[in-house]
C-alpha cells in the first residue's frame, strides 16, 4: 500500500496537522510570491534618487550604473509579471543605490578633509610670511 492510498484521517492528529501547516504556509508563500512588488521598487527608484542627489554620479559611477540598470531590469521583469525576479532586482538596486551614496558621501567628506588641510597649510605659509 502506498502513502498516497491512505486516508489523511489514518495519520495520527500531529502529523496531519503538520501536513495541514504545510499546506497552508504553502499557499501563503505562493501567494505573496504572485503580489507585484511595488513596495520594492519604490524604495529602489528613492534609493537612487538619493545616490544621485549625493553625488554619486560624480564619486561612485559605476556603483551608479549598476543600480540604474537592475532597476530598469527590474521594472521591465514587474511589466512582464516575473514578480520574484522584479522583487530581487529591486532589492539588489536599492543596495548597489545605498553603496553609491554612501561611497560618493566619503569622496565628499575626503575632498572636504583635503580642501581643509590645504586651507590650513596655506595660513600656516602666510603666518611664516608676515613673521619674516
Amino acid at each position: 500500500m502506498e502513502i498516497r492510498d491512505l486516508p489523511v484521517r489514518s495519520l495520527p492528529a500531529s502529523p496531519r496537522r503538520l501536513l495541514w501547516l504545510a499546506l497552508g504556509s504553502s499557499l501563503l508563500l505562493a501567494g505573496c510570491a504572485g503580489d507585484p512588488p511595488k513596495t520594492e521598487l519604490a524604495i529602489a527608484d528613492r534609493a537612487v534618487t538619493a545616490a544621485e542627489t549625493a553625488g554619486a554620479v560624480e564619486f561612485a559611477p559605476l556603483e551608479m550604473k549598476a543600480a540604474r540598470d537592475k532597476l530598469g531590469e527590474a521594472e521591465r521583469a514587474e511589466q512582464e509579471k516575473d514578480y520574484e525576479k522584479a522583487r530581487r532586482l529591486a532589492e539588489q538596486a536599492e543596495w548597489d543605490a545605498r553603496v553609491a551614496e554612501r561611497k560618493a558621501q566619503a569622496a565628499k567628506v575626503q575632498q572636504a578633509l583635503e580642501d581643509a588641510r590645504r586651507g590650513v597649510e596655506e595660513l600656516r605659509e602666510e603666518s611664516q610670511r608676515s613673521v619674516q
